[in-house]
């Protein structure tokens, strides 16, 4: 016993003196500022009182603290935090530092190699292939589930709203109507059919913080280490049935297509699928039509449909929960959206608004931009850098992590003057174009922007037209009252209520 303690002795003194003599990495971290350096002993002492709560103020802290991009080193790696507009552009203005940062690994046990983590010539072919299903013509069609869902919410609240005195709790409401929509638009597949979305909408939240967690533990970074201590087995546990929903989704529609209940796809003539009317075009039937072809297998499907299902339902479901808070709190913005809402369905006859309508709603579009601005869904992304640049006067090698704090980006004192206040005029086209190109990224920008970013914002108006035109929205959370947590998207610690009240 006491020569293995010896042992650990002497390893933790041989890693401390490599953490301190890392030349290149040390001297980086001694010219930007940043947090003090923290080397293996002080290190450890700083994560073990690390919480997911915790985590998100700290980084806040920083960022108010430095008022400037900074670095953090730790556990002897050295990471950039960007926080201003000048620096995002570098990282996201062009066909450099593309690949995504060293964290993202711990998610292929969850998404595998799909669109959100993989690179190079993989993410390029990925990114071909699922383009066209967001064309124009597809969304229009995915309007009209928007609106069926969308009148599903309507009554689901009305059926509800008696019986939650204390005000209705937004993200499993939200969360509920962003699976549906997503599993019928992209996926081809009715929940009302299935019985596995609420155990999935639970996974999928407690895959998040099982993923912060590892994060947050350097010492199960390493597989080995990971598995021994249990907590590959932790995680298995919900992943198991949230692969087996998206497995039988795939399945499902898989039948229909080879069927020849969907489309005739030609080899090498896709197009096909965005020019039928008479049937529903879903974004999986791109993918098994990549499959026919033999661009794809079937792994290859499974990975891009866990990315859809979780990108495009839990962030989406993050900014409707905050936009819907933000209205309740701002009633005059409120009252605004929803006589411009009201006139343009008036003019329409009463009808559900159309595409060119609902895009054409200028002062509920910068409501919707203001609100991300200040609550963006994804409030972090990282990269690692492809190459070498110069930083403050210094070199930032090759592998270094970089993480864009969207969420401090967005309250840039310089760019957004009293950067907590809500003001959607923030927007207006001529304020705009004093700002920063670079200075709000909600969908983040350049080559791995967010593909479904119009899918999404087409989706929130159509639920804002009904949601607005049944209800007033009363608020019982207040915006200052939120306490966020670390996650892989924007989330509360608590619960997010608002009182819908029926309009007469």
């Amino acid at each position: 016993m006491i020569t293995v303690l010896l042992g650990l002795l002497l390893l933790i003194i041989l890693i401390e003196i490599y953490f301190r003599t890392r030349p290149v990495y040390v001297d980086i971290a001694r010219k930007i500022n940043g947090p003090p350096v923290l080397f293996f002993l002080s290190c450890v002492k700083f994560l073990v009182s690390l919480t997911m709560e915790s985590t998100f103020w700290h980084l806040r802290d920083y960022a108010a603290t430095y008022k400037n991009t900074y670095r953090f080193y730790a556990f002897g790696r050295l990471s950039i935090n960007v926080i201003r507009a000048r620096e995002v552009e570098i990282y996201l203005s062009a066909n450099r530092h593309m690949d995504k940062g060293q964290f993202y690994k711990f998610f292929s046990a969850f998404l595998g190699e799909g669109l959100l983590i993989s690179k190079g010539e993989k993410w390029a072919q990925r990114r071909k292939i699922l383009t066209p299903a967001f064309h124009f013509n597809i969304l229009q069609q995915f309007l009209r589930i928007f609106h069926e869902e969308s009148h599903k919410l309507v009554k689901f609240l009305d059926n509800n709203i008696d019986n939650e005195q204390e005000g209705i709790n937004l993200p499993p409401v939200t969360s509920r109507f962003t699976l549906n929509t997503i599993c019928e638009t992209s996926m081809g597949v009715k929940l009302d059919s299935m019985e596995e979305p609420d155990e999935y909408r639970r996974n999928i939240v407690l895959i998040g913080k099982l993923l912060i967690a590892r994060i947050l533990k350097p010492w199960i970074y390493l597989e080995l280490p990971y598995k021994l201590l249990g907590y590959k087995k932790e995680i298995d546990r919900p992943l198991i049935p949230i692969h087996n929903f998206t497995r039988k989704i795939i399945h499902q529609r898989r039948e229909a297509f080879y069927d020849g209940k969907i489309v005739n796809f030609a080899p090498g003539n896709r197009e096909n699928i965005y020019e039928t009317k008479k049937r529903r075009y879903a974004m999986l039937d791109t993918l098994l039509a990549a499959e026919a072809e033999g661009l794809l297998d079937a792994e290859g499907i499974r990975e891009e449909v866990d990315t859809f299902m979780f990108e495009g339902h839990d962030t989406t479901s993050s900014a409707l929960t905050f936009i819907f808070l933000l209205l309740a709190n701002h009633p005059d913005v409120q009252e605004r959206v929803y006589e411009e809402i009201r006139s343009a369905v008036q003019s329409n006859s009463g009808e559900s608004l159309t595409m060119p309508q609902l895009n054409d709603l200028s002062y509920t579009d910068r409501v919707i931009k203001e609100s991300l601005r200040l609550y963006p869904p994804v409030p972090l992304v990282s990269r690692e850098t492809s190459e070498e640049f110069l930083l403050f006067g210094c070199r930032i090698p090759i592998k270094t992590m970089t993480h864009i704090h969207i969420f401090d980006l967005h309250r840039d004192p310089d760019q957004f003057p009293d950067p907590e206040r809500f003001d959607p005029d923030r927007f207006l086209p001529e304020v705009m174009e004093k700002r920063h190109p670079f200075a709000y990224v909600p969908f983040s920008a350049g080559p791995r922007n967010c593909i479904g970013q119009k899918f999404a914002l087409l989706e929130i108006k159509a639920l804002l037209q009904h949601v607005l035109l049944n209800f007033h929205l009363r608020p019982v959370t207040k915006c200052e009252e939120i306490v966020f947590i670390a996650d892989l998207i924007l989330r509360s610690r608590d619960p997010v209520l608002v009182k819908f009240i029926k309009r007469q």
